[in-house]
């Protein structure tokens, strides 16, 4: 009897140890307080969806009193959720609509934004395309940390530019294009405000503000030729350029669509589609239309490029990875006065002939110590158009590291 009690209660102890170490941590509770119950209501989104979404991705609790939010989790994610409805009701109380897109861009940069050095991204050197010795680094490392702030958009652009309406109204909306206080960089025009999702999207409207060229490379879905055309809509809106002008390669993805009837615009029309998408979703459609009949919208086919100089425009040319070396230099060497130049595409959709080099990554190899162009490389979790499209990126780009 006396060995079975001792059995017995030293399973009793034991019992007792395992109780104490799986005893649940108590959650770490902050609230956030919020002063306008109707701004608070849009904050939460209809049926509190926008608040679902944030309690998803960083896997707190959240309870709603008045206008009184409470979390609950560990510390660092409910400090992190208080800074992003904190950040999202201020985007609000100045005017600024909140979709589910804005609630993931919030996200990401409050992820992200500490582990990605947005200056390292806007890169002088293409570390994609080329491997620096360390001495380069860190050289290049403090050029960036010397390099004087530019101002958007009065130091961008020679002050010729623009009447003195053009720039009184540049003035008033100067505030609005800067990064906010989670660096969320956006571009405004008068229909749509354009908020980063991403740091490197950040990183990129960043660049465009402070170059004449910039190379955008990456996965599709990162909003590489989107913001491009929107930074263009709006300095044509503000009368920072006179014209801007669209072209891309004329190279069918693997397939032979034949002979395409009416005149140069509507052949080039098909692809350029993504340019115009981008365009009406930016500007009013009356509008686009009356610069495209007024040439200040241009189509220009890459092929009709050669012998132009290009002067207060604003040029985007997409997919460029289907640009010949010869194409990718009579385009580059097109930039005129008061211009600035886009160059997106993805490296790995290439459709040119077997054995042909692309222009984009010759010109990226080539130019990646001119310190006025800018490269900004995007990767598989830049991919804003939806979840499924960034697995699928991240499945063929492991493909091809395996190869």
């Amino acid at each position: 009897m006396g060995a079975y009690a001792k059995s017995a209660k030293d399973k009793k102890s034991k019992k007792a140890e395992q109780s104490l170490k799986t005893v649940p941590k108590i959650p770490h509770v902050q609230t956030v307080r919020f002063d306008d119950n109707r701004l608070l209501a849009i904050l939460l989104g209809e049926f509190d969806g926008n608040l679902a979404i944030i309690e998803e991705r960083l896997n707190i609790d959240a309870v709603i009193h008045g206008n009184v939010i409470s979390l609950s989790g560990s510390k660092e994610q409910c400090e992190m959720a208080k800074e992003i409805l904190e950040h999202l009701y201020q985007r609000i109380t100045t005017g600024s609509d909140l979709t589910p897109g804005d609630i993931d861009g919030a996200i990401r940069h409050a992820e992200f934004a500490e582990d990605i050095d947005l200056d390292e991204v806007i890169q002088t050197q293409s570390t994609q395309f080329r491997a620096e010795s360390k001495s380069d680094k860190k050289k290049s490392k403090k050029a960036m940390k010397n390099r004087p702030e530019k101002s958007w958009p009065e130091k961008s652009w020679p002050e010729k530019n623009g009447t003195e309406k053009n720039r009184a109204e540049n003035k008033r909306v100067e505030h609005q294009d800067r990064p906010s206080e989670n660096g969320q960089a956006q571009i405004r025009t008068r229909k749509k405000h354009i908020t980063a999702r991403t740091p490197r999207q950040s990183a990129y409207i960043r660049a465009l503000e402070q170059s004449d060229l910039v190379f955008a490379h990456g996965p599709a879905g990162t909003g590489k030729t989107y913001i491009a055309v929107a930074a263009a809509a709006a300095a044509l809106e503000k009368g920072l350029v006179e014209r801007i002008i669209l072209s891309r390669p004329a190279v069918e993805a693997g397939e032979r669509l034949g002979f395409l009837p009416g005149d140069m615009r509507e052949k080039v029309d098909p692809y350029l589609r993504p340019l115009y998408d981008a365009l009406y979703d930016c500007l009013p459609a009356e509008r686009v239309e009356k610069e495209i009949e007024n040439n200040a919208i241009e189509i220009a086919p890459l092929a009709f490029m050669r012998g132009r100089t290009l002067a207060n425009s604003f040029i985007i040319l997409d997919e460029a990875q289907n640009c010949t070396t010869m194409q990718m230099k009579m385009f580059l060497t097109r930039l005129g006065e008061n211009s600035k130049m886009v160059v997106t595409g993805d490296p790995t959709q290439v459709d040119l002939p077997p054995g042909q080099k692309s222009g984009l990554k010759d010109a990226s190899e080539l130019l990646s110590n001119v310190d006025e162009i800018k490269q900004i490389v995007f990767k598989s979790e830049d991919v804003v158009r939806r979840d499924l499209v960034a697995k699928i990126v991240a499945a063929y780009d492991k493909q091809q590291q395996g190869q």
